[in-house]
């Protein structure tokens, strides 16, 4: 979504004709995008169910063997790479690259972006769901606006592939307003034009939001949206909390620069031999996966996928996990995140949150550290260093934890500041291309 430079005058447009017709259609496609931003996330959700969980019950006795994700993933290698490398458009962006709001996909590349995907994040390669919902919303919404009108100016694109993606991931994120700013940062939108964009984007994502409740209550499938159902009960700040803030800000900054150095270094392997190498990352990945459970006992579900559906288990049942299993755990799901950056489709926000996490919890019992305010600062600060968005990212951190949320608030901020600063003072790891 690239912004006009042209001066605008805000309440000349807003009275305008053509705003009204705007906020209008922003309504009206509200609905459509949300249906197939749900039957989207119900697909990938029924596709890993029924491939990990109910598939090696009806073909295998005995309980699901830890090697069985292993053949899923390098089947999820293949179809990626060749999705990417035969449909147009290259599958969307490379999330390599960090996490995109802008250059909204024409109409030949959504069968790539919805694919590749789809295979990705069901078959158990670690990115999440969030840009390609963005890609689909947003594609979607200017389709509609080249088919009213072929000539439709640029600032009608602009506003209508925002509301489009708004609408796409505001329930996945729990808030339209988390969403809002999520788009708007990352896309770099501001001024007049933030708020003639704001507005329809708010109204297709609080339409959409009811459509996602009505579908939940109606299909039984169950919500998508990112929610901690057990929430640590917070403290008040300390200076020691806020000392800690700065470690775990310097150690997410350390652990996101190797995970992006690595998914970057990875992509000209890739390139050379798309599908062989993209089928042997996937086999690394179900390999991990594997280890993990043989060595910790705990179910590799947890290291595939993006983190969304494990991570509330996690925190409500932390007390079960050593240090040792923590740290197992978020060095096989930062080296499954990182190469699955480097050849796979989808988003960098859900497992940065994971590790963020899984971190957070594994310093949860430092001296003058507590769980609530150490889960809040890991997620805020690996989230900071991943997508580059410091506003988004403290939100993030802050938010999942409900009502205790803004008691953590001075240490998210610092581990978030600590975390973007330095991430920007280390070597870059490479260029947007």
């Amino acid at each position: 979504m690239t912004t006009p430079t042209p001066d605008i005058d805000l309440v000349t447009v807003v009275r305008s004709k053509a705003y009204a017709v705007a906020l209008l259609l922003a309504a009206a496609l509200g609905i459509p995008i949300s249906l197939i931003a749900y039957g989207f996330l119900a697909a990938v959700t029924k596709i890993q169910k029924y491939v990990f969980r109910d598939l090696p019950g009806d073909v295998l006795s005995g309980g699901t063997p830890s090697w069985w994700p292993i053949p899923w993933l390098v089947l999820c290698g293949v179809l990626t790479a060749l999705t990417i490398r035969y449909l147009p458009g290259n599958a969307g962006h490379s999330p390599a690259f960090g996490f995109h709001a802008g250059g909204t996909p024409v109409d030949r590349e959504l069968p790539g972006i919805i694919l590749a995907s789809l295979a990705t994040l069901s078959l158990g390669a670690v990115l999440g769901p969030e840009a390609p919902l963005i890609a689909i919303g947003g594609g979607l919404a200017v389709l509609t606006v080249h088919l009213l009108k072929k000539d439709a100016p640029p600032m009608a694109l602009v506003i209508m592939a925002s509301a489009g993606s708004f609408t796409a991931i505001s329930t996945l994120f729990g808030s339209p307003i988390l969403a809002a700013f999520l788009i708007m940062e990352a896309a770099g939108i501001g001024g007049a034009t933030l708020s003639l964009v704001a507005v329809p984007g708010l109204l297709a994502s609080g339409i959409g939001a009811v459509v996602f409740i009505g579908l939940d209550n109606l299909t039984g499938l169950g919500t998508f949206s990112l929610a901690l159902t057990s929430v640590p009960t917070a403290v008040t700040p300390t200076v020691a909390t806020l000392c800690w803030a700065v470690v775990v800000g310097a150690v997410a900054a350390a652990l996101g620069w190797v995970i992006r150095w690595v998914g970057l270094a990875l992509r000209p392997v890739v390139h050379s031999s798309r599908v062989l190498v993209t089928a042997g990352i996937g086999l690394l990945i179900g390999l991990t996966a594997t280890v993990y459970q043989l060595i910790s006992g705990h179910t590799f579900t947890q290291v595939l996928f993006s983190g969304q559906d494990a991570l509330p288990d996690l925190v409500a049942h932390a007390a079960d996990y050593s240090v040792g299993v923590l740290l197992l755990l978020c060095l096989c799901k930062t080296f499954v995140y990182s190469i699955s950056l480097s050849a796979f489709r989808g988003g960098p926000v859900f497992p940065a949150i994971f590790v963020g996490a899984v971190l957070g919890i594994a310093m949860s019992g430092l001296p003058g550290m507590s769980s609530a305010p150490a889960i809040a600062m890991g997620i805020g600060a690996m989230c900071a260093v991943m997508l580059r968005l410091p506003l988004t990212s403290a939100l993030l951190g802050i938010l999942l934890l409900g009502a205790d949320g803004v008691s953590v608030t001075p240490q998210v901020v610092v581990a978030v500041a600590v975390a973007f600063v330095l991430v920007n003072v280390l070597p870059a790891t490479g260029t947007k291309g």
